[in-house]
């Protein structure tokens, strides 16, 4: 893994991490190291590519692939 630059927001009971390093990446804990643990998990996951294939099937009138241009 690398190195993130993370944010810890503390309001009422929970604290909450985030990076803006890995758009997504959001996590919540009681404490600040639970959070920070969380944190990490949540940025494993979201760089850990997921295969196509592993994905469960949906039903064809739930899936649209295109490309858009942006």
């Amino acid at each position: 893994m690398g190195k993130y630059k993370a944010n810890f927001l503390h309001r009422k009971k929970w604290w909450v991490g985030w990076t803006d390093d890995v758009p997504g990446a959001l996590s919540q804990g009681a404490t600040l190291e639970e959070v920070r643990e969380n944190l990490r998990d949540a940025i494993r996951l979201m760089e850990k590519p997921v295969p196509v294939d592993e994905l469960p099937e949906p039903l064809p009138s739930e899936l649209i692939q295109e490309v858009i241009e942006v």
